[in-house]
């Protein structure tokens, strides 16, 4: 999949598109409906098959009180669930005050008309564009009689109750430490990247050595112990490994920082410096304070047990 920051940069061969757009933050089912269309429409027409998102969030730049974005998909992330799907090509808009500030006319002109010509044009039902959020889904069918493409408005998404795929219930449903009620609705695990530090190596020197990956406050999952599965990026073979985590900032020995502490089952390589993916399966407890150190290690020998339970639950649903 090609990358493009600027509808501007695209290629002949890119043009005259179908194209999906949206923030898409998660990648969730509904997004994935979002996208298909695009790309069913793309293989139906022979043209090539896009996707337009935007970086940052809108809503980090419109946040007056600076309150952290709990983001479900960075953009690295985001872009490999897009790419997973076949898409051709990626453009990327930097979304900032000047980019708010253009009519939704303008939007249509000059990036889906003069940048994309697109053929084929695909938008969530609640997507809004353009100065004051004026561009909807009629907006774009009006438009697209008027320039000659097609244009196609994506229905709410349900679950298996009846309710919204969304990506604010996904967030409420992993901050209550929910993230199998989560996965449902993104369709895999919830999974966090980083690179990771090399610590105080307090886990190996207790008997459960850690991979720790520091994080920022886009991450708001909460805060407690998960089965979790692993993967070090980048090795030839890729292979999930069972484990717990913490998710926290390790009250036991007064910690700081923000850390995702993960010990992996039957595990022993060094991994300091390499990108690891953790997936979140089930939350297993709360963050805690113990008294000493022999508490805290038999609370972690409980943990272990009751995430091997779980690991070993969740393998036999997926047989």
């Amino acid at each position: 999949m090609h990358i493009f920051n600027h509808y501007n940069e695209l290629p002949e061969r890119f043009r005259n598109s179908s194209i999906a757009i949206g923030n898409f933050d998660g990648m969730h089912q509904g997004h994935a409906k979002v996208i298909s269309r695009a790309g069913i429409f793309a293989h139906e027409r022979g043209v090539p098959w896009g996707v337009l998102t935007f970086e940052p969030h809108p809503r980090e730049i419109f946040d007056k009180k600076n309150t952290p974005l709990f983001r479900l998909t960075p953009f690295e992330m985001k872009a490999r669930q897009i790419e997973s799907m076949g898409v051709d090509f990626l453009v990327v808009i930097s979304f900032n005050i000047e980019f708010s500030k253009i009519t939704a006319d303008e939007f249509v002109n000059q990036i889906l008309v003069q940048g994309f010509e697109a053929s084929y044009v695909v938008s969530g039902f609640n997507f809004a564009f353009g100065h004051k959020r004026a561009g909807d889904t009629r907006f774009l069918q009006m438009k697209g009689k008027q320039f000659g493409f097609g244009t196609s408005g994506i229905k709410q998404v349900l679950d298996d109750d009846g309710k919204i795929i969304s990506s604010t219930r996904i967030r409420k449903f992993l901050s209550d430490g929910e993230p199998r009620a989560a996965s449902k609705l993104l369709g895999r695990n919830y999974e966090i990247e980083g690179t990771v530090s090399q610590g105080d190596q307090r886990g190996r020197k207790i008997g459960f050595p850690t991979a720790n990956i520091e994080l920022n406050d886009n991450v708001k999952t909460a805060l407690g112990v998960y089965a979790i599965k692993a993967k070090v990026n980048g090795s030839k073979n890729t292979v999930w490994h069972d484990g717990i985590a913490n998710l926290g900032y390790r009250p036991t020995f007064n910690g700081d920082k923000y850390v995702l502490e993960t010990h992996l089952f039957d595990f022993d390589e060094k991994i300091y410096n390499s990108d690891l993916t953790v997936a979140l399966i089930e939350f297993i407890r709360k963050e805690q304070k113990f008294d000493g150190v022999e508490n805290l290690i038999a609370q972690i020998k409980k943990d272990i047990s009751q995430s091997k339970l779980i690991l070993a639950s969740k393998t036999k649903e997926n047989v």
